[in-house]
């Protein structure tokens, strides 16, 4: 018998999915599991999220030289997609869940690929590194809020509100797409890069949704825990 699992039973977290997409995302990703090949396992997807996440990145970089890339950061972001959301659903449908070993291998493997993407977009010139690295370290501290509230509260929070990691994907191949055609944006009477504003959103819309999930997990557990 495996000693961990005799040592305690692993119960996992109430997971919240509100995004705008989550219904329909859930139907397409169940479709594709039960269609899957028994030969393609739920670690096989997991790989495939983060090489395309990688490739992503690398495509970004290549763009500084050739902006076809662009058009690769996009096949690869949605390849990013399947691998990674699939691989749960894959394993939940053929009732092949491991809880502990995918909550922790799915999320360090999207921390590192959302770091290498995150550089591969500051080395790509369409936005200032300051401005990527602002992204990057808003990114991590919404992720360790996120991981944080799932031991602390019991709750894993896969969207903040109406945006989860689907729909960052979608306005990022949005982005993407229109870097292409419009690198710039003209705002109060002068050119900016167009990531570097929507870059800037982001960051500051992450750290909000950051401060927000502490002031109301802060409180939540002061009432679960008051002082005697």
């Amino acid at each position: 018998m495996n000693s961990l699992a005799a040592v305690r039973e692993f119960n996992s977290a109430t997971r919240v999915q509100e995004a705008l997409t989550a219904g329909v995302e859930k139907a397409a990703l169940i479709w594709m599991a039960e269609r899957t090949p028994r030969a393609v396992t739920a670690d096989h997807l997991t790989l495939l999220g983060l090489g395309a996440q990688l490739l992503a990145g690398v495509s970004y970089a290549l763009a500084r030289w050739n902006r076809y890339a662009l058009f690769a950061v996009i096949f690869f972001i949605a390849l990013n997609w399947l691998g990674d959301s699939l691989d749960g659903t894959l394993a939940r449908v053929r009732k092949q869940q491991r809880p502990r070993y995918g909550f922790y291998v799915d999320h360090m493997v999207d921390t590192f690929g959302a770091s290498f993407l995150m550089l591969g977009l500051a080395a790509s010139g369409y936005l200032h590194w300051q401005v990527g690295l602002a992204m990057l370290i808003a990114f991590l501290v919404l992720s360790i809020e996120t991981y944080l509230a799932t031991y602390a509260v019991d709750r894993f929070h896969m969207s903040h509100g109406l945006f989860g990691p689907t729909e960052i994907r979608i306005l990022l191949i949005v982005g993407t797409l229109a870097l292409y055609f419009h690198p710039y944006a003209h705002l109060f009477g002068r050119d900016f890069l167009l990531f570097d504003i929507g870059g800037t959103i982001g960051a500051a819309g992450m750290i909000l949704l950051a401060v927000i999930a502490t002031v109301r997990h802060t409180i939540e557990l002061y009432r679960m825990e008051p002082l005697k």
